[in-house]
């Protein structure tokens, strides 16, 4: 099953169940990926639907970090609840051991040696990791891994 129909049939499981929360995050979700199939004139795969889902959580993770810095905890909650719905939609995460060992095989694969092969090693990487990992904390891992 896709996961766009995967989306759509949680929709309709959420309106059922009269879960208003659920029901408004998977409507946001399938509204974000339509919105990037309209403005690029294409049809997202999986891959392209977790990478809507995956820059969805990192909103909702800046909207919780905002909030509680300006004390509205109440709101941060909402974000919360929120990025656990999507995160129901998104693949495993990978575990520190799998993030190491990609990132070596990445290194090994590229015979990169210095910061100049960073390009290189990341353009492996995204595609593996793609909403199974903060690529962030990734590239700051295979920067410290090539400057050692």
């Amino acid at each position: 099953m896709s996961l766009l129909s995967q989306l759509k049939d949680e929709m309709k499981n959420a309106m059922r169940a009269k879960d208003k929360l659920r029901l408004g995050v998977i409507r946001m979700a399938l509204s974000a990926i339509k919105q990037i199939e309209i403005d690029d004139k294409i049809v997202l795969d999986d891959t392209g639907i977790i990478g809507v889902l995956t820059k969805m959580v990192k909103q909702r993770r800046d909207s919780i970090e905002m909030f509680t810095k300006g004390g509205r905890v109440e709101l941060a909650e909402k974000e919360a609840a929120e990025i656990k719905v999507v995160e129901d939609f998104l693949p495993q995460p990978l575990s520190a051991d799998e993030i190491a060992n990609l990132i070596t095989q990445a290194i090994t694969q590229t015979q990169a040696s210095s910061m100049a092969d960073m390009g290189k090693v990341m353009a492996i990487l995204k595609p593996a990791m793609q909403g199974k990992a903060d690529l962030g904390a990734v590239s700051g891992q295979v920067r410290a891994a090539l400057n050692a």
